[in-house]
C-alpha cells in the first residue's frame, strides 16, 4: 500500500495538468454535436491526447476504418517504444497481466516521469502512477463535455496549450541535470523541426515524423552514452 501511495503521489502533478487538457477534448467532443458521455467513454478507454483528438476529427469526416486504424497506429505507435524502454526498469517479477494493466497508462507524461524514477518500478507503485492520471483525464472530460455550453470560445482554444507546458516542466529539469538527456531532446527537436518544415518530409504524417524522431535521438543517446550492463 505504501509503494501504491507513493506512484499516486509522484503522479499528481501529470493528473493536475491532464484536467485542462482533456477539459479541452470533452468541449471539443461536446461541440461537435457528438452524444454526451461518449467523450468520457473515449478518455476513460484510449488515454491518448492526440490520438483521441485525431479519431474523433476522423469520426467526424466519415472516414473509412481501415483509414481511422492506420491514422491511429502512426499517431500512438511511440507507445510501444516508451513500453520498451521502460521494461528494463520494472519489476522482472511482474506478470503478463500486470505489465498489460501499467502498459494501459503509459503516456508521455507517465513515461518520462517514471524515467526519471530511481531503482525497480514495482506493480504497486506502477499501479498507483497510472491511476491518478486516468482519473484527472477521464474526469477533466467529464467537465468539458458538461460545461461546453457554458465556456467562452476563446478560452476553449486556450486549454490546447496545458498538455505542452506540462511536458516542458518535465523535461527542462532533467535536461539541466544531465547533459545525455539533453543532448537527446535537443537532437529530436531538431529532427522533428526539419521534418515538419522541409518539403521532402510533408508527405509523412506528424505521427510518423514523432517516431522518426524519437528513434534517431534514441538511438544517438544510445551511441553517445551507452549503459554499461554488471555482470
Amino acid at each position: 500500500m505504501e509503494e501504491f501511495l507513493r506512484g499516486c503521489r509522484r503522479s499528481l502533478p501529470i493528473a493536475l495538468g491532464y484536467f485542462p487538457v482533456s477539459f479541452s477534448f470533452g468541449v471539443f467532443v461536446a461541440s461537435s454535436g457528438l452524444p454526451f458521455g461518449l467523450a468520457t467513454l473515449i478518455s476513460l478507454t484510449n488515454l491518448t491526447s492526440s490520438g483521441q483528438f485525431a479519431g474523433v476529427s476522423l469520426m467526424l469526416a466519415q472516414a473509412s476504418y481501415m483509414e481511422t486504424a492506420l491514422t491511429l497506429l502512426m499517431i500512438n505507435a511511440r507507445y510501444f517504444l516508451m513500453s520498451l524502454s521502460l521494461s528494463q526498469k520494472i519489476d522482472q517479477k511482474m506478470s503478463t497481466l500486470e505489465r498489460m494493466v501499467i502498459s494501459f497508462g503509459i503516456t508521455d507524461e507517465t513515461f518520462s516521469l517514471a524515467s526519471l524514477e530511481h531503482g525497480t518500478l514495482s506493480f504497486s507503485f506502477m499501479a498507483g502512477f497510472i491511476l491518478v492520471p486516468i482519473i484527472g483525464w477521464t474526469s477533466g472530460t467529464l467537465v468539458g463535455e458538461t460545461l461546453t455550453n457554458i465556456l467562452p470560445p476563446v478560452l476553449q482554444d486556450a486549454m490546447g496549450l496545458a498538455l505542452y507546458g506540462m511536458f516542458l516542466a518535465i523535461i527542462v529539469p532533467a535536461s539541466a541535470k544531465s547533459r545525455a538527456i539533453l543532448e537527446v531532446v535537443v537532437i529530436a527537436a531538431i529532427l522533428s523541426t526539419i521534418m515538419y518544415e522541409v518539403p521532402l518530409f510533408q508527405g509523412l504524417s506528424s505521427g510518423f515524423q514523432l517516431i522518426v524522431a524519437t528513434i534517431l535521438g534514441a538511438f544517438y543517446g544510445a551511441l553517445r552514452y551507452p549503459i554499461e550492463e554488471n555482470v
